[in-house]
Order: structure tokens, then C-alpha cells, then sequence
């Protein structure tokens, strides 16, 4: 079975053209419910450079599905087998104004719109560079 990956590599995401805030911005919870932007947010702002792309896809999928710990690997191997999206298109980058860097190893971190940091990333040529998708067509 083909596995799909949601994994960069020395990249780093800008936010979306069309994002509505100026500053990196925790996500808000519906309710009293988190929502998969919290649960992203908190693993990479806990744990940076600590996780994958594809590892903090994963788990917040698990955390929402409730899987038990003998599930996962199986569970991880069906959830890859089909393209799943990345980072382009998390609520993090398009609305939240978070930049996510990937380094060279894959592993990935947070950073605010508003940051030095962020604007190192932009301006270093030796990262590759890609936007976060649009939430409005032009």
C-alpha cells in the first residue's frame, strides 16, 4: 500500500493572502469543545520542532477519533494511505496567522505572523517558500 505524506522539508508556509488578522492568534474553542486548530496549536507551540507534519496531522486525528493505543499503528497506516491535507490548508495559516517552518529533518514549528522569526524565514533564500491556501477565490 502506497503511503501519502503531509511532510516538508527545510519549507516554510506563509500565511494566506487573505488572512484576517495581523498577529499569530490562539485559535478559539467552539464552545466548550476544542477544535483541530486548538489541538494543533497546543502540540506546536508545546513542542516545537519536536513532531512532523504527518505526526501532528495524526494525532489530532486520533485525539478526535478517541483511538485507543493498540489502534494506532494500523489506524496511522489507513489514515496515510489517501492523500490527506497539510498544513496549506489548516485554519492555522489561512485565518490564524501562523507561518509553519519545516526543517530539515521534517519536524515542524509555529510562528507568528508578526515575529522577527517569521520574517527571517521570508527573507532567507535558502528556504523554500510556499503560501498557505486562499479561503476566497480571487
Amino acid at each position: 500500500m502506497k503511503l501519502h505524506s503531509t511532510n516538508y522539508y527545510d519549507t516554510f508556509i506563509e500565511i494566506a493572502e487573505d488572512c484576517p488578522v495581523e498577529n499569530g492568534t490562539e485559535p478559539l474553542m467552539r464552545g466548550d469543545k476544542q477544535t483541530i486548530a486548538n489541538y494543533q496549536f497546543d502540540l506546536l507551540k508545546k513542542n516545537p520542532y519536536k513532531y512532523s507534519s504527518d505526526d501532528i496531522f495524526f494525532k489530532v486525528f486520533a485525539i478526535k477519533k478517541d483511538l485507543m493505543e493498540e489502534e494506532l499503528a494500523s489506524e496511522r497506516e489507513v489514515y496515510f494511505s489517501k492523500g490527506q491535507p497539510c498544513f496549506r490548508v489548516s485554519p492555522l495559516t489561512k485565518k490564524y496567522g501562523w507561518g509553519v517552518h519545516s526543517d530539515a529533518d521534517g519536524k515542524v514549528a509555529i510562528y507568528g505572523c508578526e515575529t522577527e522569526e517569521y520574517h527571517q524565514f521570508i527573507a532567507d533564500k535558502s528556504v523554500k517558500k510556499v503560501k498557505a491556501i486562499r479561503s476566497k477565490r480571487k
